[in-house]
């Protein structure tokens, strides 16, 4: 009788046999009454559903948007994915440093809810709506992953997320810690998102990459970015933004101050290897939106495009001062 109920109310997953419905226990239980079974409640269609193989599903983020669904667009994909892991490996190889650079999710500065729990004797008390207006600010949360020592170094703005914002995050970042860790390098590998401040059709991206970073520092940069869509596999999203999410669940952030000690707080101890490390600043510079690059600043640049899918892979070469 119950599977009749839910016949056109059933989806299912075909690799494990799994299967859920849009109808609550409570409807169920309503309609199975107006049929003349009276002895049911709630626990017992609970139980009945368990019995024929539904279960409680949640939304799951895993449909990847922005890339094309054709053949050729994902070829393009996969020989990305396959490029990307070989030029890593190369720098692996050659003791070169590689990082995987990107903006975590802005947070509102005040006393506003943050989702997940913490042990407590006595529960945040934080404001019954999260009103822009009523933040102290927003923070911008850039970071610097790197692969080979299981590191962080976050940059916390206070005003807008820029390219040039974002290069001056990695350029800290090699001043703080880069040259210290990796003395007499003179490659980097920065692998980053498609879109966003340091997407591979920003302009102002790559020219503040090649004047902040290569021709200062002398270093040879090259840059691999993962396909559209494909954010969730920069090792940085889940190395990185992970941990500090989980550090800070059910935390108010309720001041820049604030998010930075749950930043420089978060570690992990992973069995093999070093555990993760955070670095983090507070960054007051003011950035401006809008930067535009003339065609002319363009060609000026040392930039070369590799053969393989050169929109999303290139390097630059220092510029003799």
């Amino acid at each position: 009788m119950i599977e009749t109920l839910m016949q056109y109310e059933t989806a299912g997953d075909p690799m494990t046999g799994l299967k859920w419905t849009r109808k609550t226990a409570q409807k169920l239980t309503n309609e199975l009454k107006a049929l003349g079974i009276k002895q049911v409640n709630r626990t017992s269609v609970g139980r009945l559903l368990k019995e024929l193989g539904y279960s409680l599903k949640v939304n799951h983020k895993k449909k990847a948007l922005g890339a094309k669904k054709t053949p050729a667009a994902r070829a393009q994909r996969n020989q990305q994915f396959e490029y990307i892991n070989a030029v890593r490996r190369q720098f692996f190889e050659e003791g070169n440093p590689a990082i995987s650079a990107d903006s975590k999710k802005r947070e509102m500065v005040g006393d506003f809810k943050n989702n997940g729990t913490s042990w407590r004797q006595k529960a945040f008390e934080v404001s019954d709506h999260d009103f822009r207006q009523y933040a102290e600010g927003i923070a911008i949360n850039f970071g610097v992953y790197d692969m080979q020592a299981n590191t962080g170094f976050m940059s916390v703005g206070i005003h807008h997320d820029t390219p040039a914002f974002a290069v001056d995050c990695i350029v800290r970042w090699w001043k703080q810690v880069g040259l210290k860790r990796y003395p007499g390098r003179k490659k980097l590998l920065i692998l980053v998102d498609a879109g966003g401040s340091n997407g591979y059709r920003v302009r102002a991206w790559k020219y503040e990459l090649q004047r902040k970073l290569c021709d200062p520092y002398e270093l040879s940069v090259t840059v691999c970015h993962y396909p559209p869509g494909a954010s969730k596999w920069n090792p940085i999203e889940h190395r990185l933004f992970g941990p500090i999410s989980n550090n800070w669940r059910g935390i108010p952030l309720n001041s820049y101050e604030t998010i930075v000690k749950y930043m420089r707080r978060t570690k992990t101890t992973p069995k093999d290897g070093p555990g993760l490390k955070v670095r983090a600043t507070l960054v007051r510079k003011r950035y401006t939106n809008g930067q535009k690059v003339s065609d002319q600043e363009m060609s000026q640049l040392q930039l070369e495009k590799h053969d393989t899918l050169p929109n999303w892979n290139y390097s630059f070469s220092p510029r003799k001062m």
